[in-house]
């Protein structure tokens, strides 16, 4: 196959759809949705004798069980796939929605109205539902998509293509509104990121190295976090049962997100007290303590921190833990190594809260909230296809209106400029 051919096809295509489906209505765009969530409640025998192929390749070629687990479609998450495309379906669409109307001394109205971005690639490993969320949320915010799931999953993705192309035509939408890329030759992902002419955006979705790849050698705006160094930050003012059970759920609920805990810091004047609270809490839940010096000195068992532990992100349960003089000296660390992801602050103090939101530069900065709620839905978006830590465009979680684009529009009677 030349790949480059064949990825330019696809590019071309692609944004000839992305002009249709933008002029799509929202209801044409939801009986897409909903027909796309019947054909995968129909094929659900070829949905699983696609990913029984995955599977079993995967097992030949050595995956480990978390990224077998990670590739398995079992009915329940069909179950799950079928489910999120109706609830994107019956979310609000930003589409075309004009806001900030004013009059001008002109005459003249001006305001602001939501477009699509146009064509977004999105390129994923493994798990292969993120075929479904990603295409139902570039759908519904009236964009075309070129998805490149991960190797493994080649038939997975292809049999989920076949379902997405079946809810297309029977809403009358070009069925390269949605394309699959059919190779697992990884010169397609080059191809994608370096075609401007064809490409709006890409949104990776995958491991540090996978994103730091795409960044460093993309040719098309890319919507990205590379890791997430999260950080609670238990000031002096802090209700010592609030910091307790908000830093316990920010590291156990979940090890291996973006949104974890990664790093805990406690106020000197607290850490006494509460350290060795925080230590037991922790070891019940087997998580490995690293700490700074003075945190190895109230409390025993911990692994002396290196400076690597804190910019780590674990996604494992190990916490790195440091004693910090007051605000400033938190504000300071995270600052410094912060991924600029989530980070928290648990206390009773408002002003001191302020300061922590002010401070902190983060795509999102929390006052007594565990960082797990770093989440599309959480924040009540219905869905995200990933979290941004860049500060153009979209930041946090990227939901519909993250997928969109704004344009002046201008309304006069006859207006001319004297």
């Amino acid at each position: 196959m030349d790949v480059a051919a064949y990825m330019a096809e696809l590019g071309q295509q692609a944004r000839a759809a992305s002009r249709e489906v933008a002029r799509s209505s929202t209801a044409v765009r939801n009986q897409a949705l909903l027909a796309t969530a019947d054909a995968l409640d129909a094929a659900r025998s070829e949905l699983a004798s696609a990913n029984r192929k995955d599977l079993e390749r995967g097992r030949d070629n050595g995956l480990d069980s978390a990224m077998l687990d990670r590739l398995e479609l079992t009915p329940q998450r069909i179950d799950t796939m079928i489910e999120g495309l109706r609830q994107v379906a019956a979310l609000p669409d930003p589409v075309g929605v004009i806001t900030d109307m004013t009059y001008r001394p002109s005459g003249i109205q001006v305001g602001k109205m939501r477009v699509p971005l146009g064509v977004i690639g999105i390129i994923y490993e493994s798990r292969p539902n993120v075929t479904v969320e990603a295409a139902s949320l570039c759908l519904k915010s009236g964009n075309a998509t070129i998805l490149r799931g991960g190797s493994e999953a080649i038939h997975s993705n292809q049999a989920i293509a076949r379902c997405l192309g079946l809810g297309l035509r029977a809403a009358g939408l070009p069925e390269s509104a949605v394309q699959v890329v059919n190779t697992t030759d990884r010169a397609a992902v080059g191809e994608l990121i370096t075609m401007p002419q064809y490409v709006d955006v890409i949104v990776p979705r995958g491991g540090k190295g996978l994103i730091e790849r795409i960044s460093r050698d993309a040719r098309v705006p890319v919507i990205k976090h590379l890791d997430g160094v999260c950080h609670v930050y238990i000031d002096s003012h802090a209700d010592p049962e609030k910091a307790l059970n908000v830093a316990v759920n920010a590291k156990t609920h979940r090890y291996g997100t973006c949104n974890t805990m990664e790093t805990l810091l406690v106020d000197q004047e607290v850490a006494e007290d509460l350290l060795p609270l925080l230590a037991q809490r922790f070891r019940e839940k087997s998580v490995e303590l690293r700490g700074c010096q003075r945190t190895c000195s109230l409390i025993e068992g911990v692994v002396p921190a290196t400076q690597e532990d804190w910019q780590a992100e674990y996604l494992a349960p190990i916490l790195a833990v440091k004693v910090v003089d007051g605000l400033d000296g938190a504000i300071e660390h995270i600052n410094q190594y912060s991924s600029q992801h989530t980070d928290s602050i648990i206390t009773e103090n408002y002003t001191r809260a302020r300061r922590f939101l002010t401070e902190v530069d983060s795509s999102s900065v929390m006052v007594n909230a565990s960082t797990r709620f770093a989440d599309g839905f959480e924040y009540g978006l219905g869905a995200e296809i990933g979290i941004s830590t860049d500060k153009i465009h979209a930041r946090g979680p990227v939901g519909l209106e993250g997928l969109t684009s704004q344009k002046y529009v201008v309304f006069g009677d006859g207006h001319i400029r004297a």
